[in-house]
């Protein structure tokens, strides 16, 4: 490791001298570019992370001196990478700037996949109206794009920190949509009924009995293999639990769920904020309304 920091020491003074230097022959950037890039190999070699990021950026400039702005962009993205393990609001700073090079080129495609990283390095910090932001912009990109998968991955993330956050309908409706694109694509509509049942879910945390009731009834015409499904009958299992103001039925409908299809950590949390619903209608407290903003 020690060895790695002082060839990387050495070859950062030789990028900076050549930065320096005067003359009328040759690119000083050129010829800085390749002390940059080994410096940063060698820092990253001995886990010097910053150090790394430092030199990837003195990379991305010399490229931009030169007018190679696809080659910075990826040395930008080579810094934010390396960053990301020491200081992760720096690295998506790093990102913005390879994102608007791409978007400038043109390369929407590559702008995407950097907003995507920039909301996966806000979620890892668990700043989800940040990441809700970025997957946003990602997933508008990645559709201009032509890349539909890409987008609806971003979008279901957002449609999940939505629903955390308490914004239910929007997570509804995103869920929704994502099924009725899946039904469509015989490779995807096996996945229509999971988006369904996550709606569902989303919507017994805010809606009336009645709407439920309709929701229901809506997804049994979106996806004409959701009725009768697992997922359709414990989603009319918690109505009635709603309708009977039964906590102890709420919670027997998801052990018969989940003895059969194991419930993810998602659904769980979710589902905990439904039930508190059913548990305050029990003690008469809260309503039977659509206010998505309501606090569980």
């Amino acid at each position: 490791m020690g060895d790695n920091i002082a060839k990387a020491d050495e070859f950062k003074k030789q990028g900076e001298k050549k930065l320096k230097a005067f003359g009328f022959f040759g690119n000083k950037y050129e010829d800085a570019m390749e002390f940059f890039e080994k410096a940063a190999n060698h820092y990253k070699l001995a886990k010097c992370w910053n150090d790394a990021a430092e030199c990837y950026t003195k990379l991305a400039e010399c490229h931009l001196k030169c007018d190679s702005k696809h080659e910075a962009a990826s040395a930008y993205v080579d810094a934010a990478k390396v960053l990301a393990k020491s200081q992760p609001q720096s690295s998506t700073e790093l990102l913005h700037k390879a994102v608007s090079l791409y978007t400038e080129m043109g390369r929407l495609n590559m702008a995407a996949r950097q907003l995507k990283e920039i909301a996966e390095n806000n979620e890892k910090q668990g700043l989800k109206e940040e990441a809700i932001t970025f997957y946003d912009q990602a997933a508008d990109l990645f559709e201009t794009e032509g890349s539909s998968s890409e987008a609806t991955k971003c979008k279901l993330k957002i449609a999940e920190f939505s629903a955390e956050l308490g914004k239910y309908s929007k997570a509804v409706d995103i869920f929704e949509e994502a099924a009725k694109r899946a039904v469509e694509n015989n490779l995807l509509k096996f996945s229509a009924r999971g988006y369904l049942l996550n709606a569902g879910i989303c919507v017994m945390c805010y809606a009336s009995l009645d709407t439920i009731e309709q929701k229901i009834e809506k997804y049994r015409d979106i996806d004409l293999q959701f009725s009768g499904s697992r997922e359709d009958t414990l989603l009319s299992g918690l109505l009635e639990a709603f309708q009977k103001v039964d906590d102890a039925m709420f919670s027997t409908h998801l052990a018969e769920f989940d003895s059969v299809i194991r419930l993810d950590a998602w659904k769980t949390k979710i589902l905990l904020q439904a039930k508190r619903r059913l548990q305050d209608m029990e003690i008469g407290v809260g309503g039977d309304d659509d206010d998505d903003e309501e606090v569980l």
